[in-house]
């Protein structure tokens, strides 16, 4: 049974970091598509950064590119989201999210791409 659990959210000003995890049990980081979504009240989920291959390939959204970096480290088992010069709207719940195979430029971004999902933690940016 997959299980994926967040951790790491929490509130900044503008301009600060966080670091968000993912830890995944019964599941291979490395092998399969694994990405962070976000949503905001009233606003539909967006895809924010994916990655496969142990983070060879990664794929971000147009608003968090150069400020967002995604990684994972296989032994743990473990995605992350180092997240830098957060900004207000940034704020949302952030949600880990797990497919089967490997991403592509076409549908990383695609929620339906991912059938294992996290529990949420959130994140809220203040200015």
């Amino acid at each position: 049974q997959v299980r994926l659990v967040e951790s790491g959210g929490g509130s900044v000003q503008a301009g600060g970091s966080l670091r968000l995890s993912c830890v995944a049990s019964g599941y291979s980081v490395s092998d399969n598509c694994m990405a962070w979504f976000r949503q905001a009240p009233g606003k539909e989920r967006e895809g924010v950064a994916a990655t496969h291959s142990g983070d060879r390939y990664t794929y971000y959204s147009i608003s968090v590119s150069g400020r967002f970096t995604i990684f994972q480290d296989n032994d743990k088992s473990t995605m992350y989201l180092q997240m830098t010069g957060l900004k207000p709207e940034d704020t949302a719940m952030y949600y880990c999210a797990a497919a089967r195979g490997l991403c592509n430029l076409g549908s990383w971004s695609n929620a339906q791409s991912y059938p294992y999902w996290g529990q949420g933690t959130q994140v809220t940016v203040s200015s």
